[in-house]
Parts: structure tokens; sequence; C-alpha cells
């Protein structure tokens, strides 16, 4: 995926590159997405690592985004969120398999990411696209009492 904006398939959405001055709409969808957020200063170091970073407007809206680092022919998604209000309709495939799209342009042949296993529906996404569960990291989230673990998922991109 070039690093212009492209079309996505939903009428009136667009994907493009996140930039600096974006950071305070993502982080106002990153409270409400998640009961502990990141801050802006881990979005600002992704931009500067030249981590894959994405944005997705609706009517030049953003509702969503979603990070990727690639290394070593390994890509890992850092973090994937779509505005609550945005939530059910598809948004997140499509940031998802943005993703992935860009992992296989630079050169990985795998993706991985961690998940909470108390998020149901982003677990079923993973499954859906072809993921797969291939370890657990324990308490590797902060939660309301104490930590959580992660499901860590995996998915082999391969070459036609």
């Amino acid at each position: 995926m070039s690093a212009r904006a492209i079309e996505a398939p939903r009428p009136g959405t667009v994907l493009r590159p996140m930039r600096e001055d974006d950071i305070e709409r993502v982080l106002a969808i990153e409270v409400r997405g998640y009961e502990f957020p990141w801050t802006a200063g881990i979005f600002r170091d992704c931009l500067r690592a030249d981590h894959a970073a994405w944005v997705l407007l609706a009517d030049e809206a953003i509702i969503g985004y979603g990070l990727l680092s690639v290394a070593a022919g390994e890509a890992h998604v850092l973090n994937l969120c779509i505005d609550p209000q945005s939530q059910g309709q598809g948004h997140g495939r499509r940031l998802l398999r943005a993703l992935v799209q860009v992992a296989r342009g630079r050169g990985a042949e795998r993706v991985f990411l961690e998940v909470r296993p108390s998020n149901k529906s982003a677990i079923a996404l993973y499954f859906d696209e072809g993921f797969n569960e291939i370890g657990r990291r324990p308490r590797y989230y902060p939660a309301k009492d104490g930590r959580e673990d992660a499901l860590v998922m995996a998915m082999e991109l391969f070459t036609d």
C-alpha cells in the first residue's frame, strides 16, 4: 500500500497514512475505545519509528486507525481501533486487511498480534481473517483487577 490515500470499499470512507496532526483525534478515539489507552507520546514514537500508521476516515472524520511494525520478515499489529460509535460496520476488517496488505508489501512472511481474551469480537474477526492462536502472554495487559493475559495470534502470508 503506497503512502497516498486510497478509497476504501465503503462509499465515503478513505484510508490514508496517519500524520502527526491526526494524533489528537486518534487519541480521543483511543480513550473511548480502551480502558488503558496509549498516550499521545506512544503514537508520536510510532510515527517517528516509521511504523505503518493508517487512519480510516468517514466523511473526512477519523473513525479508526491501525499501526503495524515490520522487521526481519515479520509484521506485528501494534494497535487497531475503531471509534466505538462506528463499530459493527466492517471498518475494523477493512483496517486489518489494509495492514496485512502493507505487511505483504514490506516483505513480511507472517503477521502477529496480541488480543485480550475478553475481546471476543476482535478474536472472532482475527480468526475469520485467517489468524490462528499460537500462544498466550501471561499478565500482558493492565486490567481493573490487576493484569489480563494476551492471546498471541499469527497469520502466515503465503506468496502466490
